[in-house]
């Protein structure tokens, strides 16, 4: 059973890549009364929300916002773009792009899953000219989709999706594109627009900083377009009657207001930090993650530097050492948390989230508490991370 009242002393050092930290002030903004949401104070909320959420995605087109997880947003782009039996390509980069793959089995969607084989194919990101040359064989146009995920959260790895759109139009096809970048968003340079994505996915609890509850889908003129014809059922996730809503900053359904409000509180953080000053700092703090990595004489779990991540490092443990035990004994000791490996990883990499509210303090901490717990568990280390970041970050 838990232990509610069992608290240790000092805070908890939350390093998973997502949900991050929420800052005192986005949770202050949560707890505040709720309104009305058919009131008029709520439709200038709305509106405010979503013209922001089209300068986090850099969109001039619709941003849609559900109360529901990523995986909600996930079902919701497949479902109101296709049809049951479409054929769909997806790109096998980890975890979760193997989840949004199973997903859209489920649905009824015929799925086809590039990638590189075994555990070796999640140490990369995603490769656009097998997309190329799968799309330029598909001369009758079967593929009606492709997917892929912007910021792999099991790997640490962030692959190129303008090169993807690159491939696509080179294979003169007109699938759309569909992205989840869940864990990038408000992390990692992300452009829908000009990197022509039909449907971006993402969530709440990651770049956003806030807790878990909110999903969204960033949509193209060709996704609404594609929209009209699409027959998977659909209510709850339909774009219609919910683009109709917010033209006056509604929603058909019961909204998640104190979420909202949040949302709102976290926006203005971000947007007044700058979108360009925010992925600078995580490119540092990642670098500085990396460079702690390097000097422990471990490996980093992505191996394309062109592609390592802003948002979280995975830490591939020497052999023999059980990941998941030395996490416990972390966090345990220390109080801090990080991510475990998922799927093919598991129990072979540990995962440290610098993502959200993050800075340079707080990576220290977390670092500090992987050395001594890597000690503690008995890895014998080339040398201090900790040292080798802080010289970084001087």
């Amino acid at each position: 059973m838990l232990k509610l009242d069992n608290h240790p002393s000092g805070r908890h050092f939350l390093h998973i890549p997502g949900p991050s930290p929420a800052p005192a002030r986005v949770l202050r903004a949560i707890s505040f009364q709720t309104i009305d949401h058919r009131g008029p104070e709520f439709g200038q909320l709305g509106l405010k929300l979503l013209a922001d959420m089209q300068k986090i995605f850099k969109t001039k087109h619709p941003v849609i916002i559900y109360p529901s997880s990523g995986t909600g947003a996930w079902e919701a782009a497949l479902v109101n773009t296709l049809s049951a039996g479409d054929h769909v390509l997806m790109y096998e980069t980890g975890q979760f792009a193997t989840l949004w793959q199973k997903l859209a089995d489920r649905l009824g969607i015929k799925t086809e899953f590039l990638g590189k084989p075994g555990a070796e194919g999640w140490r990369y990101g995603v490769d656009a000219a097998m997309i190329e040359e799968r799309l330029k064989a598909d001369t009758s146009h079967q593929i009606k989709a492709v997917c892929v995920v912007h910021n792999e959260t099991s790997t640490g790895v962030t692959s190129n999706i303008a090169a993807v759109r690159k491939a696509i139009d080179a294979a003169k096809h007109p699938a759309l594109l569909m992205v989840d970048t869940i864990s990038g968003l408000a992390s990692a340079d992300y452009r829908h627009d000009e990197w022509g994505v039909d449907v971006t996915v993402s969530g709440s609890q990651k770049g956003l900083m806030l807790p878990p509850g909110l999903g969204f889908n960033a949509l193209s003129p060709k996704a609404l377009e594609a929209n009209k014809t699409a027959k998977l059922p659909k209510a709850f996730w339909a774009w219609d009657e919910i683009l109709e809503s917010n033209k006056t900053g509604y929603w058909p359904t019961t909204p998640s207001t104190n979420l909202l409000y949040g949302l709102h509180e976290a926006l203005d953080m971000i947007l007044t930090e700058g979108l360009d000053n925010v992925f600078a700092r995580h490119q540092r703090l990642a670098k500085a993650c990396r460079a702690a990595v390097e000097a422990w004489g471990l490996e980093v779990q992505c191996k394309d530097p062109a592609v390592y991540s802003p948002v979280l490092t995975g830490v591939v443990t020497p052999e023999g050492v059980d990941a998941d035990k030395l996490r416990k004994l972390i966090h345990e000791r220390y109080n801090l948390s990080l991510g475990t490996g998922l799927g093919k990883v598991k129990g072979k990499m540990f995962r440290v989230g610098h993502l959200g509210d993050c800075n340079e303090l707080a990576l220290l901490g977390a670092l500090s508490g992987c050395e001594m717990g890597m000690k503690a568990f008995g890895i014998k280390l080339k040398g201090s991370g900790v040292v080798a970041a802080q010289d970084l970050l001087l």
